[in-house]
């Protein structure tokens, strides 16, 4: 671990214009730089660097952050990688932390075992220039279409027909056989002897998303063997459902054009690449598993399957839409002609062909299972239901609200039944599947909990204070209020990240005058949410303010909390702080006569009118779900809810009186 001065060191050091400097060409514009953006396809530079606030920002896709940050959105390094390029950049040593005898034992064999695989890979690609790996394995890439550079690019290879053939050369290389055996690319056998893992195999190494080779696939080009392909076992450097064939070489190309396509073969998966559709992987011989979904999810949250046609890919296809809803993520199919896969597809076409064929045959992932379920069902009502529920259920896995109510409808459309019928269904589902988590009290579906303020008994975390995820179970269709206060939200945070330790001098006559002294804008904020028990429902602002106050309690100047937090290890509130902590334009101003205002006297006009303007948002959307209960409500059950109703008409009115919008 890198001791926390060291890391401070090397954050205070950065230069946000010189780091991103070695990947983009930065142009001066006053006292910033302007680029075309790295992480999307653009003409007209919207890519800002200010140095005198140490952040990057995107004003076309919304990207932002600090130095360490761009690294690892770039590079998709992990916050210790890019600490370290930082540190080598710069020339600052780092030393880590001491380590126990165990730890440093545990990472002893774990490079250990690197070395071995790193070393295999190296065997590997020598034995494709023997006789027999040129006869045999060359012979196949070559007929296969792979082309050199392919070969070298993927690190492609044969290995031997001998028994023992790799274990000799690793061992005389110095290799153990302790590592051999636990590389999985050796066997021992019952009288103790070692043989190799992988004989007569032409071989794709599989990479991490670091770029290190950790495990292999071989392929059989034998008709009669049964086991076409052999793969790694899983090893203490290699889980097969955490890794996925090709994504250190998609990754940045995933990125930048934000969608994923994922494919079933090796020789899939290469040839796509060398087409130049290069933002393709596969799931390395096993089914697709919620790791490799969420392997995925760090890049983008777009995947589009590409399976065989045949009964098989079906199946497989279906279910991976499943997981990738349960993800949140955006799952599409597109199935090519019969007899083709993206190997055979990809060296029948050019590369506009096979980009056109997949734009145009694309089809959303619940639009294809309902085709294709509604296709087997026919004109049976019995099975037609049953397919309807099937439906509503794979909507039911859908984790945003939004989403959900958007496919509720669709689906509804498609049916041509109505969608209360659908979204009591989806609601049915969801709350059964929250009654079988365990230990679910107080939470949603996320198992984010509901909890007070600012203002609660000393020791309760701040990054307790999580707003669920507003499904309103006990309605169909009733409003998130997420949609309604999140413009708000995105104010209130703004003030506090831009102005947060500034004091609000209201004047003596003011209802917010405080004759015990003045209060910062974060602590004036954060007591009017606090006595309202109020949290922002989207879950990256409330971390982001959380991850402030945490801080502000430190007893941080406004600029260390921001830099801390920029240069932190958490992505998404580094964004967060990224994108709300800069202006497109230096000044921006409500009207003409703000610009003659100070800035004290703007702070103690409008954050008050922010705070007021939050809360009534938060009062429509109790008026919406008020009235919404009454459409459905007995008698008794009206009664209760116009009484509530009448008390959030009477709020919501003394409110607007405050912000000018009705009169007394």
């Amino acid at each position: 671990m890198i001791p926390k001065e060291t890391v401070d060191l090397i954050l205070d050091t950065a230069r946000v214009e010189e780091v991103i400097g070695d990947f983009v060409t930065l142009k001066r514009r006053g006292s910033s730089y302007v680029a075309c953006c790295p992480f999307h396809n653009e003409k007209t530079p919207s890519f800002h660097v200010t140095p005198s606030k140490g952040i990057y920002k995107c004003f076309g896709c919304g990207k932002a952050g600090s130095a360490v940050g761009f690294l690892m959105d770039y590079d998709h390094l992990t916050y210790p990688e890019a600490l370290r390029y930082l540190a080598k950049k710069y020339n600052i040593e780092v030393k880590e932390e001491e380590e126990t005898a165990e730890q440093i034992a545990a990472r002893q064999r774990h490079e250990s075992l690197m070395a071995v695989s790193e070393f295999a890979r190296q065997f590997f690609s020598d034995q494709l220039k023997t006789g027999e790996g040129r006869a045999v394995g060359y012979r196949y890439y070559r007929e296969r279409g792979i082309e050199d550079a392919t070969i070298e690019k993927w690190s492609l290879g044969w290995a031997p027909s001998g028994k023992a053939t790799f274990v000799e050369a690793a061992r005389a290389a110095g290799y153990k056989d302790e590592f051999l055996v636990a590389s999985g690319l050796a066997i021992q056998q019952e009288d103790g002897t070692l043989i190799d893992k992988f004989r007569e195999r032409v071989m794709f190494p599989i990479h991490s998303v670091s770029g290190r080779v950790i495990a292999y696939s071989g392929r059989t080009l034998k008709s009669d063997n049964p086991a076409k392909y052999v793969n790694s076992p899983e090893t203490e450097i290699y889980i097969k459902s955490r890794n996925l064939l090709g994504i250190y070489l998609a990754k940045s190309e995933i990125a930048k054009q934000d969608r994923c396509i994922l494919v079933e073969g090796n020789v899939d998966v290469v040839m796509m690449h060398q087409m130049g559709i290069t933002n393709v992987v596969a799931s390395c011989g096993t089914s697709l598993t919620e790791e490799q979904i969420r392997l995925i999810k760090r890049f983008t949250e777009n995947i589009t399957i590409m399976y065989d046609g045949d009964k098989a890919g079906l199946h497989a296809a279906l279910r991976a839409i499943g997981l990738i809803l349960k993800e949140g993520m955006n799952p599409k199919v597109v199935f090519l002609p019969d007899g083709d896969d993206p190997d055979s597809f990809s060296r029948k076409h050019t590369l506009e062909e096979i980009r056109e064929f997949i734009e145009s045959h694309e089809k959303d992932g619940i639009a294809f299972k309902t085709d294709l379920l509604l296709g087997e069902a026919g004109d049976d009502p019995l099975k037609k239901a049953n397919l309807i529920n099937e439906i509503a259920d794979t909507v039911a896995d859908i984790p945003d609200a939004i989403k959900r109510q958007v496919y509720v409808d669709t689906v509804a459309r498609r049916f041509g039944i109505e969608a209360d019928i659908i979204q009591d269904r989806v609601r049915k589902t969801r709350e059964n599947a929250r009654k079988e988590m365990p230990g679910r009290a107080g939470h949603d579906g996320r198992g984010q909990a509901r909890v007070e303020g600012r203002g609660q008994a000393e020791g309760q975390g701040r990054d307790e204070r999580v707003m669920a995820d507003s499904d309103w179970p006990s309605q169909a269709a009733a409003p998130r209020i997420g949609n309604i206060t999140e413009p708000s939200e995105r104010e209130l945070l703004g003030f506090i990240l831009r102005h947060g330790c500034s004091e609000l001098k209201f004047e003596t006559d003011s209802e917010f005058y405080n004759p015990d002294g003045s209060q910062t804008v974060a602590e004036f904020i954060d007591s009017a949410l606090s006595g309202d028990s109020a949290a922002f429902s989207n879950p990256a602002f409330q971390a982001a303010y959380n991850a402030y106050f945490v801080l502000y309690d430190e007893g941080l100047d406004q600029d260390s909390i921001v830099r801390s937090l920029l240069n932190g290890e958490d992505r998404t509130v580094a964004a967060v702080v990224a994108d709300l902590a800069t202006e497109k334009y230096e000044l921006t101003v409500h009207n003409f006569s703000d610009a003659l205002t100070t800035t004290d006297s703007w702070l103690v006009t409008y954050v008050p009118r922010a705070i007021l303007a939050y809360h009534d948002k938060r009062l429509q959307a109790q008026q919406a779900d008020i009235n919404r209960r009454l459409a459905q409500a007995t008698p008794e059950e009206a009664n209760q809810l116009l009484g509530e109703l009448s008390s959030v008409n009477a709020l919501k009115k003394t409110i607007n009186i405050k912000l000018g919008r009705i009169k007394k």
